[in-house]
């Protein structure tokens, strides 16, 4: 059996924006993709909300991937598939992230996770648009965090060159929905679910 982890943050936990819990089992992306790839693999959901990639969330050690993720990584044995989609959250104002940061931090994360996985699938963050400043969380985003996300792009996709990722950018083909400009409903969820399932299934293992 094939065994697949999902690192991220609400996205991958399966966040419901129209109520703020989880969605159900076989509603959000990791659980449709664990449906279409079927028994021959094991997919590991291990979102948290609210958590950041490349700078210390104030609520502690698992929201905050720059210090949680070492030691994640070290503990887990080896795997075959990493899918890595962090850096949404890190684009919150107060943060006022520079790209250097962003560009360091994916790199020390991609430089640990390959130790442990055979093929990584790297996703750039929600590129945000001006959704966001009207939405549910527009208290923690603004102008500023909209032009980051756009520029974060290019940064991922370089990475991904440089270190011979794949590169799952579903910005083009899925965006968030209108409550927050920043999750997604359960059609988003289903397609990204689907077209991850058509993209591993491509991976030569």
């Amino acid at each position: 059996m094939k065994m697949i982890i999902c690192y991220g943050d609400s996205n991958t936990f399966g966040y419901n924006p129209a109520n703020s819990k989880k969605f159900d089992d076989g509603i959000y992306w990791t659980s449709v993709l664990q449906a279409k790839l079927g028994n021959d693999y094991k997919i590991i959901n291990e979102g948290v909300c609210d958590r950041m990639g490349f700078v210390d969330n104030p609520k502690g050690f698992e929201y905050s991937a720059r210090l949680h993720f070492p030691k994640f990584i070290e503990e887990v044995s080896n795997f075959d598939i990493f899918i890595l989609w962090l850096g949404t959250n890190d684009l919150q104002f107060q943060n006022n992230i520079s790209l250097e940061v962003i560009e360091n931090g994916l790199r020390n994360l991609i430089n640990l996770s390959k130790v442990k996985a055979k093929s990584i699938i790297l996703i750039p963050p929600v590129l945000l648009d001006e959704r966001v400043l009207t939405g549910t969380f527009n208290f923690q985003f603004n102008k500023t965090s909209i032009i980051r996300s756009k520029e974060a792009q290019s940064i991922y996709e370089q990475i991904a060159r440089d270190e011979n990722l794949i590169y799952f950018d579903l910005n083009k083909f899925v965006k968030p929905c209108d409550i927050d400009g920043l999750h997604y409903d359960k059609n988003g969820h289903k397609l990204i679910g689907e077209c991850l399932a058509d993209c591993i299934n491509k991976i030569d293992m």
